[in-house]
């Protein structure tokens, strides 16, 4: 308790000093993503706010909504598709740059198959068979991107990061090998949006 006391006051006073400044963003944004176990982009739009206790650090929540029909192979198996993602964001400020690392973690809430699915009577079943009742899936994004001041209020940012996803199991990755807990497949998602600085 005691060394909690001074770390407390320490960070109060880097929090009011007018070099340390705190500040809320909030952006709209375009999003592309690629799935590790299919061919297609999935494309969407989303929104994210930031607040940034000092200027190297933003902590961020950052949500997105694909909601055209995802058919990689021509049959659509989701109906649309939204990702909520928390993370963080290191990275100084360089006059009106801002290069930046990031990590985040959230879900990818896959929806169920507009219409009616036929599916190879097979076990495992195939992935897109297996999501095409719909599921929710854990998201991970490692990372970074850069930041550019328009003015004092105004920016442009863009993002690229290694998406990672969850899948269920037993099925079978694209390789066809059995997965009988599930795995992980990385690809890659891109964001490009402008926001507004309080």
């Amino acid at each position: 308790m005691r060394s909690f006391i001074p770390a407390f006051i320490v960070l109060c006073v880097l929090s009011s000093s007018p070099a340390i400044a705190q500040s809320v963003q909030v952006d709209a944004h375009v999003t592309s993503s690629k799935w590790s176990e299919f061919d297609s982009a999935d494309n969407g739009f989303g929104g994210r706010i930031s607040f940034k206790p000092i200027s190297l650090i933003g902590i961020e929540a950052d949500v997105a909504w694909y909601p055209g029909e995802y058919e990689p192979d021509g049959v659509a198996f989701s109906r649309n598709r939204t990702e909520g993602l928390l993370g963080i964001t290191v990275g100084p400020k360089i006059d009106r740059i801002r290069p930046f690392a990031k990590v985040a973690a959230g879900f990818l809430k896959v929806g169920a198959t507009p219409g009616a699915f036929a599916c190879i009577a097979i076990f495992p079943p195939p992935l897109n068979c297996s999501l095409a009742s719909g599921d929710t899936l854990q998201a991970y994004e490692i990372g970074g991107g850069i930041e550019f001041d328009a003015s004092r209020r105004f920016f442009i940012r863009g993002d690229i990061a290694d998406r990672i996803l969850k899948y269920p199991g037993p099925t079978f990755d694209s390789n066809f090998d059995i997965k009988e807990d599930g795995f992980f497949g990385h690809a890659v998602r891109f964001t490009l949006g402008a926001g507004v600085r309080f």
